[in-house]
């Protein structure tokens, strides 16, 4: 639907944005895509991508706030179609649901679990909350902070996230530890493990 700004098509259903506000979307969202810019910016083999379309299923083509792919080349999950769209899924999806909340998570949380979207982030800025699942065994477990209120992607060592610094508006010290998980032995090692 070319004369629409934005639509996505989940499980055969037509979803359409609703304007976004600065507080509950905009803010979150660039901050969000800061996050995943530049841990894709030090970690070579895997890519980032702000509003792009996947194509999950033959029903299903959604446009992710956010997402991180593994190179097909390098054994990532997805691909690059001939017309430049992404097919099959991203190794991780984030979501800033304030108005989309319903659907980003549980329309969108169904077909990223069967499409195996290996981690899904939904931030609910209204709700001053962030869920992180990973795919384990088919099913979406909620993965827990750390003792230092951290939480840290399984599929990418180092991508490390402090809730408390984005909830509190710094984001300098949310950059500090995304900037530790960088420096991290995990981080090193996923790095050299890239074919």
């Amino acid at each position: 639907m070319p004369h629409l700004k934005k639509a996505e098509l989940i499980e055969g259903v037509v979803y359409m944005a609703s304007p976004l506000r600065f507080q509950s979307h905009g803010k979150p969202h660039f901050q969000m895509i800061a996050w995943l810019a530049i841990y894709s910016s030090q970690t070579p083999g895997v890519e980032g991508a702000d509003n792009t379309t996947v194509r999950l299923d033959s029903d299903t083509e959604v446009q992710p706030d956010g997402l991180l792919r593994i190179d097909a080349n390098l054994g990532g999950q997805s691909s690059l179609s001939e017309d430049d769209y992404i097919e099959g899924a991203p190794e991780l999806i984030v979501e800033v649901a304030a108005s989309s909340a319903a659907y980003d998570l549980y329309d969108k949380l169904k077909v990223y679990r069967r499409n195996q979207v290996r981690e899904y982030l939904i931030w609910q800025p209204r709700e001053h909350q962030f869920i992180l699942y990973g795919l384990k065994s088919g099913k979406y477990l909620q993965f827990e902070a750390n003792a230092e209120g951290i939480i840290c992607s399984e599929v990418f060592p180092g991508l490390w996230l402090d809730f408390s610094a984005l909830l509190s508006d710094n984001f300098v010290k949310f950059l500090e530890i995304l900037q530790a998980g960088l420096n991290s032995p995990e981080h090193s090692e996923f790095v050299n493990q890239l074919p």
